[in-house]
């Protein structure tokens, strides 16, 4: 299974829909969820980019993203 990080925080509504785009992908995406309100440091940098994905690589998606670009993303085939 594909793994991802998630950078979200509670109650962002784009955040609900990135997640339920994911879980249409024609193949299952596991998402290790960060909620950035946790570490000011994480908010500093991504407040304004979440939701936020990121591969086991480093590579990162922010906000507005489509199914093509997170299949994009995933494209390197990185099994975890």
């Amino acid at each position: 299974m594909l793994q991802l990080t998630f950078y979200t925080t509670a109650g962002c509504h784009l955040c609900e829909q990135a997640k339920a785009m994911i879980a249409e992908l024609p193949e299952p995406v596991r998402l290790v969820e960060f909620d950035i309100a946790c570490d000011d440091r994480m908010i500093e940098r991504y407040g304004l980019r979440i939701p936020l994905l990121k591969t086991p690589a480093g590579e990162e998606l922010g906000w507005p993203f489509t199914a093509e670009q997170v299949l994009s993303l995933l494209s390197d085939r990185v099994e975890c």
